[in-house]
């Protein structure tokens, strides 16, 4: 039964809109992190790494979880149509599958985004002139920020599950964002959904700032999964629930 949920969330994919922003929103913290990586050649003198800290800095600063809320306000905009709450809960599948096949499918989307982000860091880097290929320990994070998204997922799941806006949910990702400075700054980024895509990717350093702090990471990337998730499925089995 998952997996014919998960079917029917691709097929919602299929020729939409929503693989314009996987196309362009990327484009521009790379453009943004290029221009200011070659704007300040007197400091940023590590090559690839120096580089790397000025993509992440926009991406996950600024574009990661505004991209994934709105790919999620995508997969429920069916579901918050034409009264389709009350076909969804008369749905004959588990209401618990409906939200793993979103989150899945969400995921998949997360996966293929960091690679489209690591072929714009390769091009720019190439057009910025740095030679050889990409650092392996580069590539590592591209994948580690794939664990940092989850509690981002789930709860951009639980967001527009709830709000029937498209918007709002994507307005809150970028307020959950940019707070992630301040509050990884004060070393609480644990604490924070959003915060663990920019420690996961390592954003804004040039060295591995996460080295022997894997299990906390884990953790909290593994208890915000749950949280969310968890809620999610909760509120969907109460047949009282309404989006506002």
């Amino acid at each position: 039964m998952l997996r014919s949920c998960i079917r029917a969330e691709r097929k919602k994919l299929r020729s939409s809109a929503i693989w314009l922003l996987f196309l362009i929103v990327p484009v521009f913290p790379a453009i943004m992190g290029t221009f200011n990586y070659l704007g300040n050649l007197a400091v940023l003198k590590n090559g690839w790494y120096s580089l790397w800290t000025q993509h992440t800095l926009f991406y996950t600063d600024f574009f990661y979880a505004p991209l994934i809320a709105a790919y999620a306000a995508y997969l429920w905009r069916m579901e918050h149509l034409n009264h389709n709450w009350n076909f969804l809960m008369t749905a004959p599948v588990p209401l618990k599958d409906l939200i793993l096949a979103k989150f899945i499918v969400l995921f998949q989307m997360t996966v293929f985004t960091q690679i489209w982000i690591g072929i714009l860091f390769f091009v720019c880097g190439k057009l910025a002139g740095l030679p050889g290929l990409v650092p392996l320990s580069c590539i590592f994070w591209l994948f580690r920020g794939c664990i940092g998204s989850l509690g981002i997922i789930a709860l951009s799941l639980l967001l527009s599950m709830v709000i029937r806006s498209f918007s709002v949910p994507v307005i809150l990702a970028l307020f959950g964002s940019i707070v992630s400075l301040g509050i990884v700054a004060k070393g609480a980024g644990y604490f924070w959904p959003y915060a663990l895509m920019m420690l996961a990717m390592n954003a804004n350093s040039a060295t591995d700032n996460m080295a022997g702090t894997y299990v906390p990471f884990l953790f909290s990337a593994a208890l915000f999964l749950f949280l969310f998730l968890g809620t999610a499925i909760f509120l969907l089995k109460k047949k009282d629930v309404h989006s506002v």
